[in-house]
């Protein structure tokens, strides 16, 4: 039995403090930073082996997005800006083709090696740009993020729009991952430049989420659907990535909690559960990477692999649905997933381990990029460390709720 908020506090907070400043960030700033060509180096084994020396760029926006937000939300040490800085030069002279365009991959040096086919290159430069002039004020970055973010909305509206890899986009569909990351980036890039009223705009990602993907008849959120919105009647049609759906809960959470909209929180929160019922190995714990629309095997490589993202995501979604509903069942489900994230994601390495079998085995099989970036993993203890700051304060919500046997 736990006998206290402050107990439940005092265990949470300094283990997230000491994964996120003891064990995660030195990872990297051992085995990521490349101060001969500039950004990271993130085609990275477990033990921080590298593995490789091309550069995504969507990995190169993250990690701006990391250390930028560690000086804004953890700690104002210079030594994160000089770190994000890194990054930020090499998007700089190395990130776009002559259109303006992010290109997908690069070589160690800078050469491109893929170019302009993934939109979410584009968009996780607008994000870790965005932060990074949060924590500097630095113009030109927001000016490029800006600029990027125009091209994007330009690019994603134009007929026959596919360049989403590394997943595919056949003609004739929509798929949930658009309006996902542009709910994210437009309304982080609105904060910062609210002359652009990008509202609209925002409350159409919220929309063709909440309305079109996510299936209240089904209990979960199709990733796939016809770019009318209507089901695709194949087993592609049928696919529900939880974390996915998960992560996207907690950018709708985001959205209402800046306008205020209880009910759109509590939407939130109950597909939250949905993707956790449905997505839950019962025989052997944990999130399955995918699942079918009614239960089972998904037509999605690796779906009954384990990796570590979904499984952060979660616990930052439940902390955060925690606070703003202060519902019970968010913290027993919270205790669920931590449980078997330490018992099985954590590793010796200071990063935990990135991929799973679905028996909770680390394994080498590369699942969507080769990569291991400073992201899920930090962006979810960054995240959680300003959640349970906030849940602290409220004495009177953590009383109730935290009172009880975990």
């Amino acid at each position: 039995m736990r006998n206290s908020s402050k107990e439940i506090i005092a265990e949470l907070l300094p283990f997230y403090q000491a994964q996120l400043m003891n064990k995660v960030i030195p990872f990297y700033m051992e085995y990521a930073l490349d101060r001969q060509y500039g950004g990271y180096t993130t085609c990275l084994d477990d033990d921080g082996t590298l593995l490789s020396g091309d550069k995504y760029l969507w990995s190169q926006g993250r990690g701006v997005w990391t250390f930028s937000a560690l000086y804004n939300r953890i700690e104002k040490d210079p030594k994160w800006l000089e770190v994000a800085e890194l990054g930020v030069r090499f998007l700089r002279e190395h990130g776009r083709d002559s259109q303006g365009r992010w290109v997908y991959r690069t070589s160690r040096e800078g050469k491109v090696i893929d170019g302009p086919i993934s939109i979410f290159s584009d968009c996780f430069a607008v994000y870790g740009l965005t932060e990074f002039f949060r924590a500097t004020g630095d113009r030109a970055a927001l000016e490029l993020a800006v600029a990027t973010y125009a091209e994007i909305r330009r690019r994603i509206a134009e007929p026959g729009f596919d360049a989403v890899a590394p997943q595919v986009l056949p003609k004739g569909w929509r798929i949930h991952a658009i309006p996902m990351i542009m709910l994210e980036i437009s309304q982080e890039l609105g904060d910062v430049a609210p002359e652009l009223e990008l509202q609209p705009f925002i409350d159409d990602c919220v929309h063709q989420i909440m309305d079109l993907h996510l299936r209240p008849e089904y209990h979960v959120l199709l990733e796939n659907l016809t770019v009318d919105g209507q089901e695709i009647q194949t087993p592609e049609g049928r696919v529900v990535n939880p974390g996915h759906g998960i992560e996207s809960m907690w950018f709708v959470m985001h959205q209402a909690r800046r306008r205020n909209d209880q009910h759109l929180i509590n939407r939130a929160v109950e597909a939250i559960r949905w993707m956790l019922e449905i997505g839950w190995d019962q025989e052997y714990g944990g999130l399955f990477l995918a699942v079918d629309r009614d239960g089972g095997p998904a037509a999605f490589p690796n779906w009954d692999k384990k990796a570590w993202w979904p499984h952060t995501e979660s616990m930052y979604a439940l902390l955060l649905a925690y606070e703003l509903t202060g519902e019970e069942w968010c913290l027993d489900w919270y205790w669920r997933v931590h449980r078997w994230a330490v018992g099985h994601l954590v590793s010796s390495y200071g990063d935990w381990y990135q991929r799973l079998d679905r028996q909770g085995r680390p394994i080498k099989e590369v699942i969507a990029l080769p990569v291991k970036d400073p992201f899920h993993l930090p962006r979810m203890l960054i995240l959680g460390i300003q959640c349970l700051k906030r849940i602290a304060s409220d004495e009177s919500l953590i009383e109730i709720h935290f009172n009880k046997e975990c």
